[in-house]
């Protein structure tokens, strides 16, 4: 098939988390076949998802607000913080609606495979956040993957040197589990059952 605009847009969609090759042809042509109903207003919303939206200075988070609504939410604890991976992580969690402090996006997790060292993380901001004083608690919400175990335990011996106790989330998240997958139940058990490192 030679390469149309059509057949670039579904390679690029299949390359997408959960899609594949068939699911973004099946998107392609929906979205075709309903130009006025959902292309064209699809096409609006991600002009203005481009334009407004931009990460919070302060946690890391996405919105159109800077900072965002979660940090500048006055009832919101001050004294405990979540370190996540990703954005998506903090939204797993708001949808649990059981954590009310504040997040922190490290921005990935350590890989020696993909050669991601401690500079590519805000490992740094992190440590100078906690210094400034004020955080009782950190509570690292890592994935038990390889990689999140590894981040982990990196995390544990810098922050050591910290006022703050440590957690991390109980052992209801499944190893190779990571938060954005998880249902709102499992993730809720393991937020009150973790534990001191």
């Amino acid at each position: 098939m030679e390469n149309t605009p059509i057949e670039s847009l579904i390679q690029f969609l299949s390359r997408l988390p959960g899609l594949g090759p068939r699911s973004a042809a099946r998107m392609v042509l929906f979205l075709l076949n309903k130009k006025q109903s959902h292309l064209e207003p699809l096409l609006d919303l991600m002009r203005q998802v481009d334009e407004q939206v931009v990460p919070c200075p302060i946690c890391g988070n996405l919105d159109t607000q800077s900072p965002c609504h979660l940090c500048r939410d006055e009832r919101r604890q001050k004294n405990i913080v979540c370190v996540v991976p990703q954005v998506a992580d903090i939204w797993a969690l708001e949808r649990t609606r059981i954590y009310k402090g504040q997040y922190f996006v490290l921005g990935g997790l350590l890989s020696a495979l993909d050669g991601i060292g401690p500079e590519d993380l805000k490992i740094n901001s992190l440590v100078e956040k906690i210094n400034k004083g004020g955080i009782e608690e950190v509570i690292l919400a890592l994935p038990l993957t390889v990689d999140g175990q590894t981040t982990l335990h990196y995390l544990a011996e810098i922050l050591k040197q910290t006022p703050a106790k440590l957690s991390t989330l109980a052992h209801g998240v499944p190893v190779g589990g990571e938060l954005d997958y998880l249902d709102e139940g499992t993730i809720q058990t393991a937020f009150k059952a973790r534990r001191q490192i």
